[in-house]
């Protein structure tokens, strides 16, 4: 008899006393038979952010699964069935466990794959392919193999305190590209507010306040330039006033008057 008819029969052998008797020693040992080729599965899929202890588990996980999953009865061997379930395992452990940010499942497997296909073309011209090298070799489209690799962006989440480098000042991080509190939105509503608010008072009035607060003259001054007297200004002053504040405590979301 032929080694790989031999294994075969022995391999079918053990799987159907497992299936028989679901003994835990036979099912242990049939995990540290097919180990290596857990490890080598592993292997195939690290990279440099990704331990390879944690792909060893998970590709051990898929080989538990496998194993309790099998059919001795089906003319197949068990690697063969063995392999794509743990791959599934593999590449649901990146689709779920490793991205900074959620994208589509398909378009999560085509961001490995094309991850992985650039490396490889990289090394065999010696530089970086293009997208159009990129969707031959992967037999997608130009459009398709270009968002793979945006969405490959997503693997990876970019620390706000990493040197931003370049020509950056040393000490500089990415959080220092970031703006600060905007202050702008409120005070255009506070303006827009506002002038509402002045639309309920007389033109005489607006142009008081107007040189009272916007040209900062004395209530003096004022009574020269519209022809009354100081007190009369501090009335009109005090009516407009208290008009607006009326008006504001009318109109929905005015409060801008009182935070003044």
């Amino acid at each position: 008899m032929q080694p790989d008819a031999h294994r075969a029969q022995e391999e079918r052998l053990l799987f159907t006393r497992l299936s028989q008797g679901r003994d835990p020693a036979l099912r242990d040992a049939l995990v540290e038979r097919y180990l290596p080729l857990a490890r080598q599965l592993a292997r195939r899929y690290q990279r440099p952010e990704e331990p390879l202890d944690d792909l060893m588990q998970v590709a051990s996980l898929g080989l538990v699964k496998a194993i309790d999953r099998f059919d001795a009865t089906r003319e197949v061997a068990f690697s063969s069935y063995a392999v794509p379930t743990i791959l599934g395992e593999i590449k649901r452990h990146f689709r779920d466990r490793t991205w900074s940010v959620r994208v589509p499942r398909d378009l999560q497997e085509m961001a490995l794959k094309a991850e992985r296909a650039v490396g490889d073309l990289t090394r065999e011209l010696h530089r970086q392919p293009t997208v159009a090298e990129l969707g031959k070799h992967l037999g997608i489209s130009e459009e398709v193999a270009l968002e793979a690799l945006q969405a490959a962006g997503a693997y990876h989440a970019t620390s706000l305190d990493t040197p931003r480098g370049g020509e950056a000042e040393p000490g500089d991080t990415l959080a220092d590209t970031i703006g600060g509190d905007e202050d702008g939105y409120d005070l255009a509503e506070d303006r827009a507010t506002i002038e509402r608010l002045m639309r309920t008072i007389t033109p005489r009035e607006r142009e008081v306040l107007r040189l009272r607060f916007e040209q900062d003259m004395t209530q003096a001054e004022i009574g020269e330039i519209i022809g009354v007297s100081q007190m009369q200004v501090s009335r009109l002053i005090r009516q407009s006033v208290a008009r607006l504040r009326l008006a504001a405590g009318s109109a929905p979301g005015s409060d801008s008057l009182d935070r003044r």
